[in-house]
């Protein structure tokens, strides 16, 4: 199914070339009026050609509405201001296509270049370490841009790049082998774990010692030490399975988990590398690379003096890998905001290797107290399965004042629904690069622009469709779509408008923009239902009446699918 604004582009064109004889003029942008009563879509063609046809804009906008090709889309056009065109569409050709969304119609990218793959980088927690709120962020925000790419016809290759490597296992092998609470590992290893890191935190500001001794353990691990190895391997191992429980919880998967120790054999070649092309330079024992004055990028340190390799490195041999064992599209990371300076030297480094390569470093704000930043050190965070069976509890309590009468697993399952949903689009409604005060009445809202109200659209409308199921009402692609109240018409827009807004949506990596389209598109759904009566009308108006809103629910579903969000059939 092609989309409305590419439709219209079309009809433009062919009007423009069959008025000017020419097509060296710049294709107009077309998009929805923000009055409605000044037409449905707008065009600017008039006013960015005037210069080059050498015409006023009102001139040129006067030619295109009165010699418009004939077509099955335009009722008709209005001049407004300076040479905007307002488009009003025939309501026959908005009813083919809610009919079409109702046939299961998908639609058509192939105005994108898709070829190729692209790679998302995210979620990446650190192991040995609960998930906690800080981690929701690239989680959910990553997620969303997978599903948002794939919808669009993308080959999607979703990477948790798990932080697997590091000084953190020097601590933990000696934290291991000094504090551990065998029974408490035993029964809650992740806990524990963090646990005697926090302790390793705290007794070191007080004991040099064991910095030295942890730089030791690790040097161990780096050389196979067996007994390290096996201690590493095995928190791997725990980590991996206690956040398989949250992405489950959160619908949320991977294709891969290549974690830093996965390219730490390609790093001593990456440094070889660089220091053949003349990139890494020796400074006080360390190999870094320096930048041009022009690029205002501090050095890069890419091995240090005792031989260590740091993040830059693993990500210079993670593009490499990458390049050589995919067909790149693009590769797109998704981190907070204080990683910027290292994405910026990472890809700068790879420009200077002159390797092509397509890379998008998405960064977010970081949610934090409002008087501190999460930190496992501290002690301070708010463990994600915490925040989740929050959210569960609090949407059971309405489930269960609401709907009294469902059998005690559908209400488990609804707040499963609703409560993760909240937690998901509390974050994803808002401008990824806005930082969050976290605020635990704010995150699980269930009031106003929030998951549950949009859930909660969506099983009105179920309702409204079980209703005429029982009552009998069989409605088929037969029947006519009759869109006799603007009220009516301004849904049916709405409902089309979802393409153009996943495609603006993948171009920013910004999910708030699809959350905010969905919130437009419920609000006018509840006017509609408000105002309209469904199925106390005549019959070809109920029926009418019952394909749009079989129209709004399923892409209500979709676009919230989109951000990572379930529905449920009644709440």
């Amino acid at each position: 199914m092609k989309i409305i604004e590419k439709e219209i582009e079309n009809v433009l064109k062919e009007t423009a070339i069959k008025l000017y004889k020419t097509e060296d003029f710049v294709m107009p942008l077309v998009q929805v009026t923000t009055n409605e009563k000044f037409g449905d879509f707008q065009t600017n063609f008039a006013m960015v050609n005037a210069k080059n046809m050498k015409k006023s804009p009102v001139s040129i906008a006067n030619e295109i509405k009165d010699q418009i090709i004939e077509n099955n889309i335009i009722e008709k056009m209005e001049i407004a201001g300076p040479g905007f065109l307002n488009i009003f569409l025939q309501k026959e050709y908005l009813a083919n296509k809610i009919k079409n969304i109702n046939l299961g119609k998908k639609y058509i990218f192939d105005f994108i270049n898709t070829d190729g793959d692209v790679i998302i980088d995210y979620s990446s927690p650190n192991i040995a370490k609960r998930m906690h709120i800080g981690h929701l962020r690239s989680t959910v925000i990553g997620d969303s841009i997978k599903r948002i790419m794939k919808y669009i016809g993308y080959n999607v290759i979703a990477d948790n790049h798990i932080g697997d490597w590091g000084t953190q296992f020097g601590k933990l092998i000696v934290g291991y082998r000094k504090w551990l609470n065998r029974e408490n590992y035993i029964n809650n290893p992740i806990d524990e774990l963090e646990r005697i890191y926090v302790e390793f935190s705290k007794f070191s500001e007080n004991d040099e010692t064991l910095e030295e001794e942890a730089r030791f353990e690790l040097k161990k691990l780096h050389d196979n030490d067996i007994e390290n190895t096996k201690l590493w391997e095995e928190f791997i191992k725990l980590s991996l399975e206690e956040y398989d429980k949250i992405y489950k919880k959160l619908d949320i998967t991977f294709d891969t988990y290549f974690g830093e120790s996965y390219y730490h054999k390609m790093m001593p070649k990456i440094i070889e590398l660089l220091k053949d092309k003349k990139l890494a330079v020796e400074s006080e024992g360390a190999q870094v690379v320096f930048f041009d004055e022009k690029d205002k990028l501090p050095p890069c340190i890419v091995q240090k003096k005792d031989g260590a390799f740091l993040y830059a490195t693993s990500d210079i041999a993670c593009i490499k890998f990458r390049n050589e064992n995919y067909n790149l599209n693009k590769v797109i990371y998704v981190t907070d905001e204080r990683q910027q300076d290292h994405f910026k030297q990472f890809f700068k480094i790879t420009e200077l290797l002159d390797w092509k390569i397509e890379k998008e470093h998405i960064w977010f704000g970081i949610m934090r107290f409002k008087d501190d930043v999460f930190s496992t050190r501290k002690g301070n965070v708010i463990r994600l399965e915490e925040l989740l069976d929050e959210a569960k509890s609090r949407a059971k309590k309405i489930v269960e004042e609401k709907n009294p009468n469902l059998s005690e697993e559908e209400k488990d399952h609804i707040a499963e629904v609703v409560g993760t949903g909240a937690v998901k689009y509390a974050d994803l409604s808002q401008n990824r690069m806005s930082p969050v005060i976290f605020e635990w009445d704010k995150i699980l809202s269930f009031e106003g622009n929030t998951a549950p109200y949009l859930q909660y659209t969506y099983a009105r409308i179920q309702s409204i469709l079980r209703k005429a199921d029982e009552l009998n009402i069989i409605v088929n692609g037969d029947d006519n779509i009759i869109l006799e109240t603007d009220i009516e018409k301004s849904l049916s827009v709405q409902i089309m408008l979802l393409p153009n807004i996943v495609i603006k949506a993948s171009e920013s990596y910004r999910p708030n923009i699809l959350a905010d389209y969905i919130f437009e598109l419920a609000k006018k759904f509840n006017t509609f239902y408000n105002a309209l009566p469904i199925l106390k009308e005549n019959e070809n108006i109920m029926k009418s009446r019952l394909q749009i809103i079989e129209a709004t629910a399923k892409v209500i579903k979709e676009s919230l699918d989109l951000l990572g969000i379930k529905t449920v059939e009644r709440m």
